[in-house]
């Protein structure tokens, strides 16, 4: 990090309370998980992170639990059978406290280093929903898969087909809200269907969406990438199900305030004493 880069870290720390909530699904990723929570740990806004086990096999529970020991703003909750991202992010959000959430893969493709640009929007008063884009501008981007970058196409013209948004990544990893937005929503998706159920009821609430480009750092199937082609047709049909078929009232439990008001970062302050949903 350079003495520019320290030095607005420095100004934004000042600047912002800890308002941030990082939620960080993780399935077998004991290896990268340090890393990820080293990096996440720096980020001048951090107020929380939390690390949903979705029922790992190879440690990465036993390595997350040692992180919190190490790190008072970790904490770790493990769902009781593996139910995919979205479940563990379902039960990430009811957890989280800090006026902005934000969403942190546990596999590193994607670097906690860029949550700083992603939520500044946020955190200006400018926008509700910030989404990273790895097609916006090219920074750092590993060349892999053609066909994903395809189907990744496809999709995202159909999301924008049907939500009038002109969006460039709508299966991006990192989606960052306001609190309030995220943890009001109901998700009814599995597996990765998050991220396409998310963008078609953030449509619907008519806020404040910004895009800002990010880095990729991608993994290939060796190295454990979990995503797989029938991920891509059951996106396909959720893109349909919920821009067609699922109202605004169904896609959550109360309607948000719109639009960010600067200087109001505050922490909201939510019963954390009930247990958080899981998949059925």
């Amino acid at each position: 990090m350079n003495y520019a880069e320290n030095n607005r870290q420095l100004q934004d720390a000042e600047a912002y309370p800890a308002c941030l909530s990082v939620v960080v699904p993780a399935y077998n990723e004991k290896t990268t998980l340090p890393e990820v929570v080293r990096k996440l740990i720096q980020l001048p806004s951090l107020l929380e992170i939390i690390i949903v086990d979705d029922c790992s096999t190879d440690g990465t529970a036993e390595v997350a639990r040692e992180l919190a020991g190490k790190h008072s703003q970790v904490q770790v909750v493990r769902n009781t059978r593996n139910g995919g991202k979205t479940a563990a992010l379902k039960t990430g959000f009811a957890l989280t406290k800090g006026a902005i959430v934000i969403v942190q893969d546990a596999d590193l493709e994607y670097d906690p280093a860029d949550i700083e640009s992603v939520i500044r929007p946020i955190l200006e008063g400018h926008a509700d929903v910030v989404f990273g884009s790895r097609f916006l501008v090219r920074r750092t981007t590993r060349v892999l898969y053609f066909y994903h970058y395809v189907a990744n196409k496809i999709l995202t013209l159909l999301s924008n087909a049907l939500t009038n948004l002109n969006m460039t990544d709508v299966e991006t990893g990192y989606k960052a809200f306001r609190g309030e937005i995220i943890r009001k929503m109901i998700i009814v998706s599995s597996g990765f269907g998050f991220e396409v159920e998310v963008v078609a009821k953030i449509a619907k609430l008519k806020v404040a969406i910004y895009e800002v480009p990010i880095s990729y750092y991608g993994r290939t199937y060796d190295e454990g990438k979990k995503i797989v082609f029938m991920d891509g047709l059951i996106a396909l049909w959720l893109v349909i199900r919920f821009n067609l078929f699922c109202s605004l009232g169904s896609s959550f439990r109360q309607l948000p305030e719109l639009r960010y008001k600067p200087n109001s970062l505050e922490v909201e302050r939510i019963d954390t004493t009930r247990e958080p949903e899981r998949e059925q």
